[in-house]
């Protein structure tokens, strides 16, 4: 039999401050050895939104470098793994507990980290969106189609891919009941993403007094339904902003309610830089640790 390691990991919650709600994250943060054919083997038996493999920095002034799994492939980058990353390392002191600043390199590139320390609590922890890119509109009617609702439930705005790294179709909807009886299947997903670059997820959301109420679907990420997207929050922000559903200015902050629908409710934090969000869009959330553990055989061929 080929010789086996063990390797230690955690699962943590992210935005969240309730344990088993918010988006479960898992992270390895001493992967370094895990043979690479590995990685996604071991993303897929843990079988949630995303799995993080944690390493030294290659790039002078990081604390780490983040390579992120969903159970089907590797992304760039993401949200919910930067902001849960971020608590592990200030949690296991890989940064100082009163760090305010540090920066991780994931595949995108350098990504800045903010965390607001608040008295007796554990922080609330910003990163910076990577540069944000609008993309192609889709028809409306189709993407109601593919929904299951009816074209009269969107908003009078056009459905638009934006990325801030993964392809996201912004879809704005009328009422929290609407975003509730919304679904999106694997079939549908890829008609619907044949126009971007390649697969996407579908956000699907109304505005609210707070910010914003939301799902996000992704089949073909392997992720039928993730219950917080952090990398499709400062998307979501830009395109409220660019479509006035919501009036930002600088140092304005919203909630996007995420999970609701699925048990897992998720509030993902957003603050503007700046009256568009044209020098920065920041993404905050809690995180609740859960589990640590191991993974008690990983070939080592």
């Amino acid at each position: 039999m080929p010789e086996t390691v063990p390797y230690r990991y955690c699962v943590v919650d992210v935005f969240t401050r309730e344990p088993l709600e918010g988006n479960p994250l898992a992270v390895f943060p001493s992967a370094a050895g895990i043979p690479e054919h590995r990685l996604q083997q071991i993303a897929r038996e843990l079988n949630l939104s995303e799995t993080v493999f944690v390493y030294d920095p290659t790039t002078d002034g990081c604390a780490a470098r983040l390579r992120i799994f969903t159970p089907a492939r590797e992304v760039p980058f993401a949200g919910h793994p930067t902001v849960g990353s971020s608590f592990v390392l200030w949690q296991t002191r890989r940064v100082p507990t009163d760090a305010t600043h540090f920066q991780l390199e994931e595949k995108i590139g350098i990504v800045p980290i903010r965390v607001e320390h608040e008295h007796g609590e554990r922080p609330l922890i910003w990163l910076t969106t990577p540069p944000i890119t609008f993309g192609k509109t889709l028809d409306p009617v189709a993407c109601a189609e593919a929904l299951g609702i009816s074209p009269k439930d969107l908003l009078p705005v056009k459905p638009q891919f934006v990325s801030a790294g993964n392809p996201m179709a912004m879809i704005a909807v009328r009422t929290k009941d609407v975003v509730d009886r919304s679904w999106l299947g694997m079939e549908n997903s890829r008609k619907l993403s044949g126009l971007s670059d390649g697969p996407a997820g579908f956000f699907v959301f109304t505005p609210t007094q707070e910010g914003a109420y939301s799902r996000m679907f992704a089949p073909e990420h392997g992720v039928t339904e993730d219950p917080a997207t952090g990398s499709a929050t400062g998307p979501l922000a830009a395109y409220m902003a660019r479509y006035e559903l919501c009036q930002p200015s600088a140092g304005t902050r919203l909630i996007s309610e995420q999970g609701t629908q699925m048990g897992r409710r998720s509030l993902l934090h957003i603050q503007f830089n700046d009256d568009a969000g044209k020098n920065g869009i920041e993404i905050g959330g809690y995180v609740t640790p859960i589990i640590d553990g191991a993974i008690m055989q990983v070939p080592s061929n």
